[in-house]
């Protein structure tokens, strides 16, 4: 039996911080069922990857929205402090208004 290379643990990937402001998590808690999980998914994979695949850079104001469905999640990155921050969680017809 020969020895096993690189016997030692993986090292954790690096995570990223997800925080919600008080708006988004008033949004978030006022979700159905079905789209609070495929959002909880969202969530959780930012803290993966910021900038996944489909994500696009707002025009006109910070930050970044992601779809999920008819609802978007838009955010904005703090890359020195590795912290995404939701600021807001609604149905594409009306996510930008009042911003």
């Amino acid at each position: 039996m020969g020895k096993r290379q690189g016997g030692g643990p993986k090292p954790a990937p690096l995570t990223w911080r997800v925080e919600l402001e008080t708006r988004a998590r008033r949004e978030y808690l006022d979700l159905e069922s079905s789209v609070a999980g495929r959002v909880a998914a969202v969530l959780d994979d930012l803290q993966k990857n910021p900038r996944p695949p489909g994500a696009k850079r707002l025009v006109g104001i910070a930050g970044f929205r992601v779809r999920v469905g008819d609802w978007r999640i838009l955010y904005t990155i703090d890359d020195p402090n590795r912290l995404v921050r939701i600021y807001r969680i609604r149905n594409r017809k009306d996510v930008y208004r009042d911003l």
